[in-house]
């Protein structure tokens, strides 16, 4: 059987200012910019982005820890690039991932990229067949 996920988006003024729940965490505040929005909260791409950058971010730690590398430090950095027709879609993204480690060395990342990639993080899965995803990767000093 499948396992179902959830979530409730509500709206919340007057505008198209929406609250999303999933299990019990703290809602996220959503918008878009005026005039539409009031620009009080994320956009349904920003969400995106944050959720593909997330899921590959889970799914990298996890891997190089499962490589027996430490890893004390993680950021991800996303960029979408939108196209110009409606639905104004991403065309590109660009996810810069930032690694602090003692030793996980250049080859430990980019093979945890790659299976992130082709096989840990869904949200890459629903996406890469539709917009293109550049990566790149930098070790951090530690300290």
């Amino acid at each position: 059987m499948a396992e179902q996920l959830e979530a409730t988006v509500s709206l919340v003024n007057d505008k198209v200012q929406f609250t999303g729940v999933s299990r019990s965490n703290p809602a996220v505040k959503c918008d878009y910019f005026p005039p539409i929005g009031d620009g009080q909260g994320y956009t349904g791409l920003e969400l995106l982005l944050m959720s593909l950058a997330v899921c590959s971010a889970t799914a990298i730690v996890h891997l190089l820890r499962k490589m027996g590398r430490d890893v004390s430090g993680f950021k991800v950095s996303a960029r979408g690039l939108r196209k110009d027709t409606l639905p104004t879609t991403f065309e590109k993204i660009f996810l810069d991932f930032a690694v602090t480690s003692r030793d996980a060395e250049d080859i430990d990342i980019g093979k945890a990229i790659r299976l992130s990639e082709e096989s840990y993080c869904p949200v890459w899965a629903l996406l890469k067949n539709n917009v293109e995803i550049v990566t790149a990767h930098r070790k951090e000093r530690m300290g």
